[in-house]
């Protein structure tokens, strides 16, 4: 069975950077495009960031420019740099994976915490 697992978690203070990793295993997984989303206590869960798993170009919405960066090293593996790291940051990261050209999101992992204290 497909499945994602995110690592890399963790309490940092503010200003300080973190890596967020999400590994893809499980059968003969594939995916056209791999994202990351949060989610903080009381939101919606909202987009961080994308690549391409074809082209690698990337898609951040306005607000996550400049601070995190989306990477990958191989069909299977995807990071999330985050840098200058703010208290709002705190929040649940959820790699997730789009396996169709045309289909929306459609397997996501199990979520990693990042904490950030000011």
């Amino acid at each position: 069975q497909e499945q994602l697992v995110e690592s890399g978690g963790g309490l940092v203070q503010a200003g300080g950077s973190l890596r967020l990793s999400c590994a893809a295993s499980g059968g003969t997984f594939s995916s056209v495009v791999m994202g990351w989303f949060r989610q903080a206590p009381g939101k919606e869960r909202e987009f961080v960031a994308s690549i391409s798993m074809v082209g690698g170009s990337t898609t951040y919405p306005d607000s996550m420019k400049g601070r995190f960066t989306i990477s990958r090293d191989n069909a299977k593996t995807v990071y999330l740099q985050l840098s200058d790291l703010k208290a709002e940051d705190t929040a649940v990261y959820y790699c997730a994976a789009r396996r169709k050209l045309f289909g929306s999101y459609d397997l996501w992992g199990q979520g990693t915490q990042v904490t950030v204290s000011s």
